[in-house]
């Protein structure tokens, strides 16, 4: 296909989903109704991905490192390497995970207590600017894998074994150390992610809904960028008060405030450090964050605002899904908030059928920054050619419709028409 980009840098699930996607548009433009082959396809396609997570199959694939496919690292170290290095790390390390796929959580462990922690110390106790600079870029470069890891640990209640009480109560608090490193607040993540974020489903009691907002309008963003970045603080907490959530209310309010009580006190012992070290990834976290929302809930259908297929995309991109745990199946996410982020791509293609009559969005070789930045300079021709049209109806759309079919899709909701689409908004609950 002419328009999708196969990028060398994509994961194997995510060559396998856009092959499997690309032969769908195919079999579409040439008018041909072959169910047949297309259930083979899928079947031989979905049978492939579950090998990969299957630690008994011959061909188990476990995560290791985010920048490289195991299969590929071996391809490129020495043999000496692999099996004396690289093959007792990973058998050690599948005991000390949650998952045997994820012996990268343990590596990105090991990466950042051995860098972010020591770095930070030694930033207090003799700064320079040069440090401070690098120590940040290197935060930056780290954040959003990290707060991917995080996704799956507060989803998951952790992302390493149970077995060890010993490595049990370190998973339970080694966000405590990392989290102000990266630039989130204590338990704020959970409180804002799982059990409000979840619960609404960016409707209209969701305090990071897009509804109410033009999404292709740079003020309407910096409107909901702004809310998000002086008074997330108080909103939060007043949330969950008007829920009838008091202890929830106490507890995020409470965390809220100790953790800008602690960074004036750090900023009073050395401000320097303290602005390097904290409040730097602190504001680069909150725009990231409502950057990356933005751009997952930008779409949303007037028709079915709350159905998670319209309001929600789906990426096969680099930046989400090799590097940010398939932060891409944003959908899929919002379908089932505790499936295990290896498991969305097969989720993907057993539930493609659906994804396309419910009318879902697909997008490759963008990620959610980028989805946001385009929206904001109106190129829908762009997002076009990025979409990946799934369902016959879609593949028919000229570039053109496309866009305009987009464009459709990020027009702000009136408040007559967000009380007829969400009667009873804050009431809805899902499994979290």
């Amino acid at each position: 296909m002419e328009n999708i980009v196969f990028s060398p840098d994509l994961t194997i699930a995510d060559n396998v989903v856009l092959e499997n996607l690309s032969g769908e548009i195919e079999t579409g433009l040439l008018g041909a109704n072959l169910e047949s082959i297309k259930a083979r396809r899928d079947s031989r396609d979905i049978s492939a991905l579950q090998s990969f997570n299957d630690p008994k199959s011959q061909f188990f694939d476990p995560t290791v490192l985010s920048t490289y496919d195991l299969r590929h690292l071996r391809r490129t170290l020495p043999v000496v390497v692999d099996k004396n290095v690289v093959a007792p790390y990973i058998a050690s390390a599948r005991r000390i995970v949650r998952h045997e796929t994820d012996v990268v959580m343990a590596t990105h462990l090991i990466l950042y207590f051995s860098t972010s922690v020591p770095s930070a110390i030694w930033l207090f106790y003799n700064f320079t600017y040069l440090h401070g600079v690098l120590h940040f870029l290197m935060q930056a470069w780290y954040t959003g894998s990290y707060t991917l890891m995080r996704h799956q640990h507060i989803h998951q209640n952790g992302v390493l074994t149970k077995d060890s009480s010993l490595v049990r109560l370190f998973d339970m608090y080694f966000p405590y150390v990392t989290d102000p490193l990266m630039g989130h607040t204590w338990n704020s993540y959970y409180y804002h992610h799982v059990k409000h974020h979840h619960v609404e489903g960016n409707g209209p009691d969701d305090l990071s809904s897009t509804l109410r907002y033009q999404r292709d309008d740079l003020f309407h963003f910096l409107h909901y960028l702004g809310r998000f970045f002086f008074f997330v603080w108080l909103d939060l907490p007043l949330y969950f008060f008007r829920k009838g959530q008091t202890v929830n209310g106490a507890r995020i309010l409470f965390w809220e405030l100790f953790n800008y009580f602690s960074l004036f006190i750090l900023y009073q012992l050395h401000s320097k450090a303290t602005t390097f070290v904290f409040l730097l990834p602190l504001l680069l976290m909150r725009l990231g964050l409502m950057v990356g929302n933005w751009g997952q809930h930008a779409f949303v259908d007037p028709d079915e605002p709350d159905s998670d297929f319209r309001s929600s995309i789906t990426l096969i991109d680099v930046a989400s899904n090799r590097y940010c745990f398939n932060d891409g199946y944003h959908t899929s996410h919002h379908l089932n908030p505790r499936r295990h982020w290896r498991e969305h791509p097969i989720a993907f293609l057993q539930q493609k059928r659906k994804y396309a009559e419910e009318k879902a969005l697909v997008f490759h070789n963008i990620d959610y920054l980028m989805i946001t930045v385009k929206l904001l300079q109106k190129d829908y021709d762009h997002l076009a050619r990025c979409l990946v049209p799934i369902g016959q109806e879609q593949i028919e759309l000229s570039m053109k419709d496309r866009a305009e079919m987009l464009r459709g899709l990020t027009r702000r909701f009136t408040e007559e028409e967000i009380r007829e689409k969400f009667p009873r908004a804050g009431q809805k609950q899902k499994e979290l």
